[in-house]
């Protein structure tokens, strides 16, 4: 009877051991995937619009400040309707190998065989300065290949309203770029490109000189077409984007 009892409270200590680990486990678990919430916003402009993003706060997040938007506009590699190839480069990889960012960051999902829609993208922006503390004198956009294509394109259309961009092994219309006028540009690319080739970004940066505009680009000599992942990895982008402010322009 003695044994028993004995052995009973062990079972007690052990079960109770057993369900806390599991129970403090499942709560880092489920933080962790919490620091990116899944999204969707359905929007109209001239059609009916949807896009799926995460949604990254920031940990001091509060309903007391404004805080600095960070769009990021992925790769033609992460098209599709599953949220978690999106979390695959950038700032989303980031976040989900533990970094934290002073940024509300909001990475949308580009729909399969897509390309940004920039009509669309300025339409989600409008909806999250309504629903959430964002400085709009801080508003930022980076992405990378099709995503930086998308970055000078959106740039092209609301300068006006962004604080600087970080455009990726990028592209667009030469012809259209000096519409930019002085917002800051830091561009990023790879000298061994053959997917996107490096003169994409030389001739925008380039031609934005020439019309006086705030430009500048980072070539990697030994980078290929993977030119994001080193500029992500470098703290000094985010410092530089978080010293231009809209209003100081």
């Amino acid at each position: 009877m003695i044994c028993i009892l004995v052995l009973s409270r062990k079972f007690k200590r052990f079960f109770f051991w057993f369900f806390y680990v599991v129970f403090s486990l499942s709560n880092v678990i489920f933080s962790q995937e919490q620091k990116q919430v899944e999204q969707t916003f359905k929007g109209v402009y001239s059609e009916d619009v949807q896009l799926n993003y995460l949604l990254y706060l920031p940990k001091d997040y509060s309903e007391e400040n404004n805080f600095p938007l960070l769009l990021f506009l992925h790769g033609a590699g992460e098209r599709g309707n599953n949220l978690n190839d999106v979390k695959k480069n950038g700032p989303p990889k980031l976040i989900e190998d533990g970094k934290d960012f002073p940024f509300i960051i909001v990475s949308p999902q580009c729909p399969p065989d897509s390309r940004w829609n920039t009509k669309a993208l300025i339409v989600l922006i409008d909806d999250l300065i309504a629903k959430h503390r964002i400085d709009t004198n801080k508003i930022y956009v980076t992405g990378l290949s099709m995503g930086g294509n998308g970055t000078w394109r959106l740039a092209t259309e609301i300068a006006d309203r962004l604080a600087a961009i970080i455009p990726i092994c990028g592209w667009s219309d030469v012809f259209d770029v000096c519409s930019i006028g002085n917002l800051p540009v830091w561009a990023f690319h790879g000298a061994k490109d053959f997917i996107v080739p490096v003169s994409s970004s030389q001739v925008l940066i380039d031609r934005l000189k020439f019309c006086k505009g705030n430009a500048k680009l980072t070539i990697y000599p030994e980078a290929d077409h993977d030119s994001w992942t080193e500029t992500y990895n470098n703290p000094e982008i985010y410092e530089w984007l978080l010293d231009h402010s809209k209003n100081e322009r």
